[in-house]
């Protein structure tokens, strides 16, 4: 960060969410020691935090700073939605390296050169802006460091809900229906996708075999349907309106959004709501075309994607039957996929019969 002082980053920073920093009456953003968020009566305040480190969580090799920019807010808003939550601010820390990749090329591989952290920063803030400007979140406060060697990111939300409405992952209960409210395992592949092209930046094949015979593709050029999937993955859209109308349908027993694969995240409900089990039809599984297509190519299981590749941050849901129709009135799309049993343990239907397991952070 020798190139920029920390009071010139803060300001940098600030600049470009001052024109939404006044989220209401009495709202206090960046420059004093702490914000100030005016209560109202009769809401509950949501606070949500979130770490992304670098080479666990991202490729900064692969990743342009304004889709890491957006996808660190995304991921945290949509911690919100998951609740029935409006999100209300972010607070963004960030630990900086002292050398960024200058551009991240179609084959995954960055250059040696190195960009300012001045401008790789005003282009992470533009991706983080873009996401918080399409649900009006204004940035308002955080801390900036140095870092060693690695990229560090963590951002907290705050939102809101009616005081005692938010929906907690443990209210399911025997009998209801398990739901989703989008496709899922395109970021799963997606984030294949990138693993394979950083694993093989010389061309090798690193797709499990039948990639070889695709030149380009060894190359890392990949083609609409791949690309999509890939987008999907850097640029998620957290479920705030679909979660704000879950809650206010009624008969929504328990939510979370879906972000280490339905086959973590299920149990996570389960878990929290007592000894339950789940029969989940695999066949009912929301998959895009997209999505089917590029399996179809490159010889990967789409149900496997689906259940355990993560970072879809759709809306996993459980819902009353005869709240059911209300429900899907209420976000237009919204797919059953299975039920909430007595028994205990997850039941993987119409498959394989895998014991699938999500994405794990230990």
């Amino acid at each position: 960060m020798s190139n920029i002082g920390e009071f010139d980053l803060i300001e940098r920073i600030s600049a470009q969410f001052r024109d939404n920093q006044a989220n209401g009456a009495g709202t206090l953003g960046i420059g004093d020691d702490c914000a100030v968020l005016p209560q109202r009566e009769g809401l509950d305040t949501l606070v949500t935090t979130d770490l992304l480190i670098e080479e666990r969580h991202f490729l900064l090799s692969d990743i342009s700073p304004w889709q890491l920019g957006w996808k660190s807010a995304a991921v945290n808003i949509s911690d919100i939605a998951a609740m029935g939550g409006r999100p209300e601010a972010t607070f963004l820390s960030i630990a900086l390296p002292k050398k960024f990749p200058s551009k991240v090329h179609s084959s995954g591989a960055g250059t040696t050169d190195s960009v300012p952290v001045a401008d790789w920063v005003d282009e992470f803030i533009g991706g983080f802006k873009a996401l918080s400007g399409r649900f009006g979140v204004p940035l308002l406060g955080g801390d900036t460091s140095a870092s060693p060697d690695k990229l560090f990111i963590n951002v907290t939300v705050l939102g809101s809900c009616p005081h005692g409405a938010a929906i907690l992952r443990s209210g399911a209960k025997a009998g209801d229906l398990v739901c989703v409210t989008g496709p899922l395992g395109d970021a799963g592949a997606g984030l294949k996708l990138i693993l394979d092209r950083a694993a093989s930046p010389d061309g090798s094949d690193a797709s499990g075999g039948q990639a070889s015979c695709h030149s380009e593709r060894s190359r890392g050029i990949f083609s609409l349907q791949e690309q999509t999937l890939i987008r999907r993955h850097y640029e998620p859209v957290p479920r705030v309106a679909e979660g704000i109308a879950l809650r206010e349908c009624g008969g929504v027993h328990a939510m979370m959004d879906i972000s280490d694969g339905i086959a973590s995240d299920l149990r996570h409900i389960l878990k929290a709501s007592g000894v339950l089990g789940a029969d989940i039809d695999l066949k009912s599984l929301p998959l895009s075309d997209e999505l089917r297509a590029v399996c179809g190519e490159r010889g990967l299981d789409p149900y496997e994607l689906a259940v355990s590749g993560g970072e879809d941050y759709e809306l996993l849901l459980t819902v009353a039957p005869e709240a059911l129709e209300k429900a899907r009135q209420a976000v237009g799309s919204l797919s059953v996929i299975g039920r909430i049993t007595s028994e205990p343990g997850i039941r993987w239907e119409g498959g394989s019969h895998k014991d699938y397991q999500g994405f794990t952070h230990f």
